[in-house]
C-alpha cells in the first residue's frame, strides 16, 4: 500500500475479463480481514432517451427489491446480519452498487450482486415498480423541489445543454417521465444495459486472487453473454456566448453558480483543471477565499470543483452570499477574481500547495477499502484504465504553472460560461 510519505501509489492490480464479457479488477490487500466488492454498470442518466428520464436511478431502486433468488430487500438484511454495508448510487455515466464485508462473507457478496445481474427479470413486478415509483417521486421532491437550492443544478444543466443532449437532464429524472414507466419498459431496459458485458466487478480486500477469481467465475461465469447497447452520441458544446437564468426559490441568500464547458475526465489536462479548482477555492489562502470570504466579505463561502464526467466536462463555481449582498454583485466580484488569474497568472507558492492539497486528497480517498474500489471502477470503467489510481497521483504533482495558466485561459472562457442567480422568492437579483 501506499502512504502518506510515498512518492507514489501502487497497488497491486490485477485484471481479467470472463468469458462472457464481465471484467474482473482484483487488488489484494490482507492490512484488514475485510473485502469491498464493487459492481459498476456503464449505464447512467445520459443513457435514457427522450420520455423516460430518471430510468437508470429508478433501477437502482429497484435492483434493491430482490431478484429469483433474493427475497424484496433482502440484500441489506442480509449484508448487514453478516456485518457489514452496502449500498447503491447513479450518476450521468454508471451505476453502482457496492458491498463491504468481513472477508469471510465474499460468497454472499458475490451471490447477491450475480443474481441480481442474472435473475432480475423473474423478481420484479408491477408491484414493485409502483412502490419504487412512488419512492422515487418522494426522493425528487425531499432532495430536489424542496429543497434550498434544490433545483440549482437540474436548471444549470438545462440551460447549459440544448435539447437533446444526455447530460441535460439530471440524474433523478422529471416526474412525467417517472410516472410513464411502465414494467416492459423496465425488461427492455435491463437486457440493454445491465449484462456482464457492460459490468466491471472490483474486489478490494483480504484474499487469495487466485481463489478470488475462482470464485467470481462460479457465480458469473454461466450467466448468459448479452449484447450491449451503443454508446449515445455526446456532443461537446460549442462555445457559442454566455447563457444566463434566474431561478427563485425559498432561500435566505443567494447563490451564484458559474458553469464552464471543461476537459472531461480522461482528457490529458483533466489534472490541470482540478488543480486550478484548488488553487481558486479550496483552503483559506485560495483566490476565492481569501478575496470574497476574508477580505472583501462578499461571500459566506466559495467552491469550485470539476466533475469527472466521461464524454463532455464541466467545471463549476458556486458563490453564496452574505445579508445584504446581491447576486449581481457577488457575481462580478467572482468574475474580478477569474480575470486577475487570467491577467496576472499564478504564483508557483500557490500552485504547489494546490498540487499537495489535491494529492492529499487523493490519498485521503484510496485509504479505506471501499473507497479504493469505488476510484478503481471509476478508472476501470470510465477511463478504461484501472491503474490509473495508480498513476493519477504522479500526473497531479506533474501538473506546471504553464498547464493551470493555459487551462485557465481555454476554460474560464466568458464563451463557454452558463450563468446561474438563484435568490429569494420575494428578493431582487
Amino acid at each position: 500500500m501506499a502512504s502518506a510519505s510515498s512518492p507514489a501509489m501502487a497497488f497491486d492490480i490485477r485484471e481479467h475479463t470472463l468469458d462472457n464479457g464481465l471484467r474482473v479488477v482484483l487488488q489484494p490487500d490482507a492490512s484488514a480481514p475485510l473485502v469491498a466488492l464493487h459492481v459498476m454498470y456503464h449505464v447512467g442518466s445520459k443513457n435514457e432517451r427522450a420520455g423516460r428520464t430518471g430510468f437508470a436511478h429508478l433501477f437502482e431502486h429497484l435492483l434493491f427489491q430482490g431478484s429469483e433468488h433474493v427475497a424484496k430487500e433482502q440484500h441489506f438484511k442480509l449484508v448487514q446480519d453478516a456485518g457489514g454495508t452496502l449500498n447503491g448510487t447513479t450518476w450521468f455515466d454508471r451505476t453502482n452498487y457496492f458491498e463491504t464485508l468481513p472477508a469471510n462473507e465474499l460468497d454472499l457478496g458475490l451471490w447477491l450482486e450475480s443474481d441480481r445481474m442474472g435473475f432480475f427479470k423473474p423478481g420484479i413486478t408491477q408491484e414493485k415498480l409502483d412502490n419504487q415509483r412512488e419512492v422515487v417521486k418522494n426522493e425528487r421532491r425531499q432532495s430536489y423541489e424542496n429543497r434550498p437550492y434544490g433545483l440549482a443544478f437540474e436548471t444549470l444543466l438545462a440551460r447549459a445543454y440544448d435539447e437533446g443532449h444526455p447530460y441535460r437532464h439530471p440524474t433523478i429524472g422529471h416526474m412525467p417521465d417517472i410516472d410513464a414507466a411502465r414494467l416492459e419498459d423496465v425488461h427492455e431496459f435491463f437486457d440493454l444495459h445491465y449484462g456482464p458485458g457492460n459490468a466491471t466487478l472490483v474486489l478490494v480486500g483480504d484474499f487469495d486472487p487466485r481463489e478470488a477469481l475462482g470464485r467470481v467465475e462460479a457465480w458469473f461465469g454461466e450467466i448468459p453473454a448479452r449484447s450491449v447497447a451503443p454508446p449515445p452520441d455526446v456532443s461537446v458544446p460549442a462555445c457559442g456566448g454566455e447563457r444566463r437564468a434566474l431561478l427563485r426559490d425559498r432561500v435566505q441568500m443567494p447563490r451564484v453558480y458559474l458553469m464552464f464547458h471543461s476537459p472531461p475526465w480522461a482528457d490529458p489536462d483533466f489534472e490541470a483543471v482540478v488543480t486550478l479548482n484548488y488553487l481558486l477555492a479550496d483552503g483559506n489562502s485560495s483566490r476565492f477565499e481569501k478575496t470574497l470570504v476574508y477580505e472583501k466579505q462578499m461571500a459566506a463561502d466559495v467552491t469550485s470543483f470539476t466533475w469527472p464526467t466521461e464524454s463532455v466536462g464541466m467545471c463549476f463555481i458556486v458563490a453564496t452570499a452574505r445579508p445584504g449582498v446581491r447576486a449581481d454583485d457577488l457575481e462580478r466580484e467572482v468574475r474580478e477574481v477569474i480575470d486577475d488569474l487570467l491577467d496576472g497568472g499564478i504564483e508557483d507558492a500557490e500552485l504547489e500547495g494546490a498540487r499537495n492539497r489535491t494529492r492529499r486528497g487523493l490519498l485521503n480517498g484510496r485509504a479505506g477499502f471501499g473507497d479504493r474500489a469505488d476510484a478503481i471502477a471509476h478508472a476501470a470503467v470510465l477511463r478504461g484504465d484501472a491503474g490509473y489510481v495508480n498513476d493519477a497521483f504522479t500526473r497531479y504533482g506533474a501538473v506546471t504553472r504553464r498547464d493551470v495558466e493555459r487551462v485557465a485561459r481555454t476554460v474560464l472562457d466568458p464563451r463557454g460560461l452558463t450563468v446561474l442567480h438563484v435568490v429569494p422568492e420575494e428578493g431582487t437579483p
